[in-house]
């Protein structure tokens, strides 16, 4: 028997009715959203770089009427703000998406040691575009195609003539996709999620009752997700010149910690597999995996060749679920790695995030709204999302950790059509007016 998402007795703020869907649906022009989507898709804005969508999200806004500002911690790493509704007593919405897309590197020489040639080429990278009716290109799927949906509904809710009571935010936010600030790469330049949704939470004058990561979930939902702790275990031995090195039979005797390599990822992987067994965590809002897996290796110079390294660096990462901390990883890691063969090593935590979730009673009425409106466009209630979209960080994250009440929700994930676009826009509109209310 399925486990129901809200317990029975949830009030919602307003239920939607038949006249409702058919007059926003109306309002929703396919062809204008599938065009907002690929052109918003195929603006360059990979982490760090978000300034030229910032200003067409800001232009957008204010070519069709909305109310809208910019809010940033640097001007060139704006958040976007536009208001709708608000004239009555009513809950406020706010939907939430990022406007950094995956790419590659900018440094060509960072790309050389992450990415093969073939990838590199791949053109989904910074393209979008429309073919035999399905949507293509990594910055539509994540995400602009949610952002451009949200959108869209507000002004469907608008044309429509729909006065919302409460108040209905529509913000596009920096830096959800990384980086984050390490080791030589510090500063405000190299913020991730400091600067965006949670620097807009703070300081972009906004007061959400709930709020909704529109992100690709395949039309499901969770109110929960994971954070991650980034190590970096740094283990050492001593460089020796190649010409008089006496290299020992034994691989764990070599005095280069490179050699060390093999029985500590041995060791690391085993881990990781008891560590993501026993840490699942399942309750009525999805299942979090805490995820492991080892990122990076850096170790010695190649332009200093000759004499080895007297420090190999592994860097894992080393998923949260909402109910843990990162200490629980670091001693078992310390334990791991004290039962290996190796003369040192240290541990530090790089970047640390907590997983966060809802409180189920206090986002029940979202869901409910969700659920209505996802049952009057697609036919059934929403179902919860897969574990794969409960066991990452989203930026439901940043307003669950501030007591908000935030779900993430929306479209395909992948090759989405026009037409779910156009459902996703109706599902989203339908929900801020059942949560917002009509005034």
């Amino acid at each position: 028997m399925t486990r129901p998402l809200y317990p029975s007795d949830t009030q919602i703020a307003y239920t939607i009715t038949d006249e409702d869907v058919a007059k926003i649906k109306a309002a929703i022009d396919t062809e204008e959203l599938t065009d907002l989507a690929l052109t918003l898709g195929n603006i360059p804005s990979q982490s760090r770089y978000e300034a030229e969508s910032a200003a067409f999200v800001l232009d957008w806004l204010q070519t069709n009427g909305f109310k809208s500002r910019q809010c940033g911690a640097t001007p060139e790493r704006p958040n976007i703000i536009g208001e709708y509704g608000g004239t009555g007593v009513g809950k406020n919405l706010l939907f939430t998406a990022h406007l950094d897309t995956e790419s590659p590197s900018d440094d060509p020489h960072i790309n050389q040691h992450r990415f093969s040639p073939e990838t590199l080429s791949n053109p989904e990278w910074k393209q979008c575009w429309l073919e035999d009716g399905k949507l293509h290109g990594f910055p539509l799927y994540n995400d602009r195609g949610p952002m451009s949906c949200f959108l869209i509904a507000a002004k469907a809710l608008k044309k429509a003539g729909f006065d919302l009571a409460g108040k209905l935010y529509l913000t596009a936010c920096p830096g959800e996709i990384g980086p984050e600030p390490m080791e030589q790469w510090e500063g405000v330049d190299y913020l991730g999620k400091d600067i965006g949704a949670n620097y807009l939470f703070h300081h972009g004058g906004v007061i959400a009752d709930y709020a909704i990561a529109a992100e690709g979930c395949d039309w499901g939902v969770t109110w929960q997700g994971c954070g991650y702790v980034l190590y970096r275990i740094q283990i050492f031995g001593e460089g020796v010149f190649t010409p008089i090195l006496d290299a020992p039979k034994e691989v764990h005797k070599h005095p280069n910690p490179i050699y060390k390599l093999g029985p500590v990822i041995d060791a690391l992987h085993q881990w990781s597999q008891r560590y993501e067994q026993e840490n699942g965590y399942e309750t009525a809002g999805g299942i979090s995996n805490p995820k492991v897996q080892i990122d990076a290796i850096k170790a010695g110079s190649p332009m200093s060749f000759g004499a080895g390294t007297d420090v190999c660096s592994v860097y894992i990462d080393v998923g949260l679920t909402p109910q843990q901390t990162a200490a629980q990883s670091y001693h078992e890691l310390k334990d791991v790695m004290s039962g290996l063969d190796i003369a040192g090593f240290e541990i530090e935590p790089m970047v640390v995030r907590n997983g966060h979730e809802a409180n189920p009673t206090d986002v029940s009425p979202l869901v409910k709204s969700l659920c209505e409106a996802t049952t009057a466009v697609n036919g059934s209630p929403v179902e919860l999302a897969h574990p794969a979209y409960s066991s990452m960080w989203r930026d439901h994250n940043v307003f669950n950790m501030q007591r908000v009440p935030a779900i993430t929700t929306g479209m395909p994930r992948f090759a989405a059509t026009p037409e779910d676009l156009a459902k996703s826009a109706l599902i989203y509109a339908l929900t801020a007016l059942s949560v917002c209310g009509k005034q």
